[in-house]
């Protein structure tokens, strides 16, 4: 993803901030994954939970919450890939980990969370 398209995605999301990052909290403090991610798209997802549907909403994105071993029950994480995913994979706490299909393709992003 080019700096400027993440740029715009980043300020595109930044209203959604605070929710997503209630939503990781409930992930990991109700002992569901210590690895949330996000799934940010603009086609149908057959994926996560949704939490923002682009049709109810001004933004161009929906969002769904999901985990880590939701991605690899899908295949979309490779079961031999996941110690790979979890050395990169940020602080909760301190980042949004955001899964995010486009017209680009789909790429793995972390945003800083502003509580």
């Amino acid at each position: 993803m080019s700096q400027l398209k993440f740029r715009f995605l980043e300020q595109e999301l930044q209203s959604y901030n605070k929710m997503l990052g209630q939503a990781a909290d409930t992930i990991l403090d109700q002992d569901v994954s210590n690895y949330p991610i996000f799934i940010v798209h603009q086609q149908d997802m057959a994926a996560g939970i949704p939490l923002v549907e682009q049709s109810k909403t001004e933004g161009s994105w929906s969002i769904n919450a999901s985990t880590l071993e939701e991605f690899v029950t899908k295949q979309l994480i490779e079961s031999e890939k996941v110690n790979n995913f979890r050395a990169i994979y940020k602080n909760p706490k301190e980042n949004l980990c955001l899964f995010v299909l486009s017209e680009l393709g789909a790429t793995f992003i972390f945003l800083p969370r502003k509580d």
